[in-house]
């Protein structure tokens, strides 16, 4: 039987629109980093690589020598680990300029995947889809650990707003959030779904006070 994350994974990809606190272990990720306007071209030319390998290790394995442990799977949505340059941070008042934005794009990976699969795919990738950007392509093993998660509704600049919302929250559990980075789970394709429809999983790493 296929395992499909939105049914088997519901508490790590389905939470609430309300905060709640979750333990993530270490999962595998195929990643990829960049600055920039995420509204730009070469954004989507990021996500585009990303879902090119991860789409050539699903159907390759269908037709190829599968591993230990496969079995079938629904791809994972696109996630997103999000920062500012150090040079804005230094001049940060209150407000971010999109351009100043520093991000790590990710597709998780099911557990049968090893390093060496995925390096093969990734050069496979490269013989079949050529583009510079697979040179920027890694797999990863990511333990993001103790993090207070949303579900975020709604556009993407409405998202301070949320993220008010759970650092209220984590402050109520004696918790607080060390850093502005963050993490997103894209569920909604923002080229077909109406912008008061998105749904974007919001997550932060918290600690005790």
């Amino acid at each position: 039987m296929k395992h499909e994350w939105r049914k088997k994974e519901k508490g790590v990809y389905l939470p609430k629109n309300t905060p709640e606190i979750i333990e993530i272990p270490e999962y595998k990720f195929l990643t990829i980093e960049g600055e920039g306007n995420p509204n730009s071209e070469f954004f989507s030319e990021h996500i585009g690589v990303l879902y090119a390998v991860s789409y050539g290790i699903k159907m390759g394995l269908k037709k190829g020598t599968v591993p230990k442990g496969y079995f079938d799977y629904t791809v994972y949505p696109l996630e997103g680990v999000w920062d500012i340059t150090e040079e804005a941070k230094k001049a940060y008042k209150g407000t971010i300029n999109k351009d100043d934005l520093v991000f790590k794009l990710m597709i998780r990976q099911p557990d049968f995947i090893d390093d060496e699969l995925a390096r093969h795919m990734i050069d496979q990738t490269k013989k079949k889809k050529p583009h510079v950007l697979l040179e920027k392509v890694k797999f990863e093993k990511i333990t993001e650990g103790k993090c207070i998660q949303m579900m975020h509704l709604g556009s993407y600049d409405n998202e301070p707003e949320s993220f008010k919302i759970m650092e209220e929250f984590a402050d109520k559990e004696n918790l607080y959030r060390p850093s502005k980075v963050h993490r997103e789970i894209y569920l909604s394709d923002f080229r077909k779904v109406p912008i008061v429809k998105l749904k974007t999983v919001l997550r932060f790493k918290v600690v005790s006070k």
